[in-house]
């Protein structure tokens, strides 16, 4: 089996010389998209006050009940932060092209999934009441529960991040060698699934994060610019 090769392409901006001047420079105004990640955070709050756990659906199935608990998912649950911004950086800095789909396919299904939030607020009930292990990851999952409460849960931004994560590895020419999108597709997976064995999610907001994405990547990736023709003159 080929080992996979991860030499680094040369940057294809010189970010050393840019200024804050200079963001409507053609060279640079794709910075501007950057503000994504303050917005999504800073809406975290805003959300949770308006959506107050007496205002939420409980959201559930029977496959919930098939998913046993397992506090080792915590580690892949965390990584997807790493996945989210180590990919926003690479493309930042190798692929710009890429890193403004990117960057609007999380605004545009993360926008979907905030007024999904709004008009049709959800929660979940599968958290353990106490572990079967202590150990430190059921410490900190303990700990998690009590950061990130149990509501605005569907559909799953976790699987978006995770998917968006994957389609832009597929394309960015630089990763796009099987050896590399077999490693992206399967810490897609890993990442998703985390989401119900840690029991943060249910199957059903899993599967609702997938039309989100649909909708996201047939904006950001599947519409073809046709070429506009100029008339011909005989």
């Amino acid at each position: 089996m080929s080992k996979v090769k991860w030499k680094m392409p040369q940057p294809q901006v010189d970010y050393r010389n840019f200024r804050l001047s200079k963001i409507n420079q053609d060279e640079y105004k794709h910075l501007k998209l950057l503000l994504f990640w303050p917005a999504y955070f800073l809406r975290y709050p805003i959300i949770e006050t308006i959506n107050t756990a007496d205002r939420c659906f409980p959201v559930s199935c029977w496959l919930d009940d098939m998913i046993p608990f397992h506090e080792s998912f915590l580690i892949a649950y965390q990584f997807w932060f790493v996945c989210l911004i180590g990919m926003t950086v690479y493309t930042l800095l190798y692929d710009v092209p890429s890193f403004k789909k990117y960057i609007q396919f999380l605004i545009i299904s993360f926008s979907i999934s905030t007024f999904v939030y709004l008009v049709f607020p959800t929660c979940q009930n599968l958290r353990p009441t106490q572990f079967e292990r202590d150990n430190i990851l059921t410490r900190l999952v303990g700990l998690m529960y009590q950061v990130d409460t149990n509501t605005n849960v569907c559909p799953s931004e976790h699987v978006i991040g995770a998917v968006a994560f994957f389609v832009a590895a597929i394309n960015t020419k630089s990763l796009r060698s099987p050896g590399k999108i077999t490693i992206f597709a399967v810490t897609s997976v890993i990442v998703s699934l985390s989401t119900v064995f840690l029991k943060q999610h249910s199957m059903v907001d899993v599967f609702a994060a997938i039309p989100v994405c649909m909708v996201a990547y047939w904006v950001c990736y599947g519409r073809k610019n046709r070429p506009v023709h100029s008339p011909v003159h005989e």
